[in-house]
């Protein structure tokens, strides 16, 4: 009853984040990095039917043949699907039917959930309701790039949960000892194979700042010069600006001489307590530069972070995403969760405004390409 319980919370929440949408917004997808809503919404309804209902309940009966190349995101062991570029141009199935698809996954789940599971499957269904928090917290994001790209700048409508305006804390500088820490995940509850195994690192003395940076902080990087000096770039970053000629933080837009941001209420002044936002590892890296200072390593932000308060941002770190020593990908589909992406990407530590409540963990090692910043991600620096 308490798995059949949690499902129903977590699917509800799904539902509740599109509440404020009209159907309009749940098909567009402005690049290749967002998701159209109503995309995410199916996908995470095809993972219960998928990998649970077709291998595992008897007599379950898909709800359409098509949905699992519509659906379908990565998984190549379970077959051809829709390439990511043109989710956007899925007018079908409509909202309507993917709703109707959501329906009747969770009522023969619900069912289903009645019968006593072996730990094997509670640990599969656990799996899919982390999966679809993590597609909460996309869609989040995906609707504000959607609704912030929009040329009237909607508000969204309901503030997410944990969208309160912070005030900024009073920064100082946590000093840790050099020394052997063990690092990743110890605990018996729910965590991804990426936190695991659990190893030994050797650190050097280091701090760390108790607080991120502020929007105020980043906008005298800004009036510095700071976007136009290549001193304070990795080369590739310097590219990335140059290129797609960058000169703030994605939402930031200066008009009439006064700097203003997209928020969830739509345009407003630039709050500068506000620890900035929306910025990719190569501007955090560069704002690092700048300040005589460096982004820490996931390691050092894992040992550190039981002395500081985190979560309103997704904190870049200097660690590039690779596997843990001892680390091995599960047979089968499941297997393609996290380890084929363990290339070319950097590891964010924390969690964001926009997390669902009970996701986030020290060890959590959240992971995305450097010129990406459409996630809620900032900066905490360290020296």
């Amino acid at each position: 009853m308490q798995l059949l319980n949690e499902y129903k919370k977590v699917r509800d929440l799904s539902v509740t984040i599109c509440q404020p949408l009209k159907t309009e917004d749940y098909v567009v997808q402005p690049v290749v990095d967002v998701s159209p809503p109503k995309w995410h919404l199916g996908h995470t309804t095809w993972f219960f039917e998928t990998f649970l209902l077709v291998p595992h309940c008897a007599g379950y009966q898909v709800f359409d043949a098509d949905y699992n190349f519509v659906f379908n995101s990565y998984y190549e062991s379970v077959g051809k699907r829709v390439i990511r570029t043109d989710r956007g141009n899925l007018s079908r199935p409509s909202v309507e039917d993917i709703y109707s698809y959501r329906n009747y996954v969770d009522a023969a789940m619900e069912q289903w959930l009645l019968e006593e599971l072996s730990e094997e499957l509670q640990q599969l269904l656990i799996l899919g309701l982390n999966h679809e928090e993590q597609h909460q917290e996309l869609l989040y994001t995906d609707i504000k790039y959607i609704l912030g790209h929009n040329p009237l700048m909607p508000a969204y409508g309901n503030r997410p949960q944990g969208a309160a305006s912070v005030a900024a804390e009073p920064k100082t500088g946590i000093s840790v000892k050099e020394g052997v820490y063990e690092i990743g995940y110890a605990g018996n509850g729910f965590c991804f194979d990426n936190e695991h195994a659990r190893h030994k690192v050797y650190l050097q003395n280091f701090t760390i700042q108790s607080a991120p940076e502020t929007n105020a902080g980043y906008l005298a990087f800004i009036e510095s010069g700071g976007y136009n000096d290549f001193r304070y770039w990795h080369a590739e970053g310097w590219d990335w600006v140059r290129n797609h000629q960058v000169q703030a933080p994605l939402y930031w837009h200066q008009l009439n001489g006064q700097w203003m941001y997209y928020t969830w209420e739509g345009l407003q002044p630039l709050a500068m307590n506000e620890p900035v936002a929306h910025v990719s590892y190569y501007e955090a890296a560069a704002y690092a530069a700048w300040k005589g200072m460096r982004l820490p390593t996931e390691f050092e932000w894992e040992i550190a972070a039981q002395q500081f308060n985190w979560g309103q941002r997704w904190e870049w770190t200097e660690s590039a995403y690779l596997p843990y020593p001892g680390f091995v990908k599960a047979p089968g589909a499941i297997g393609e969760y996290n380890g084929k992406f363990m290339v070319s990407q950097m590891v964010l530590r924390g969690a964001s405004e926009v997390t669902p409540p009970g996701h986030s963990r020290i060890t959590y090692r959240n992971f995305f390409h450097p010129h990406l910043r459409w996630q809620f991600t900032g900066i905490r620096l360290a020296r």
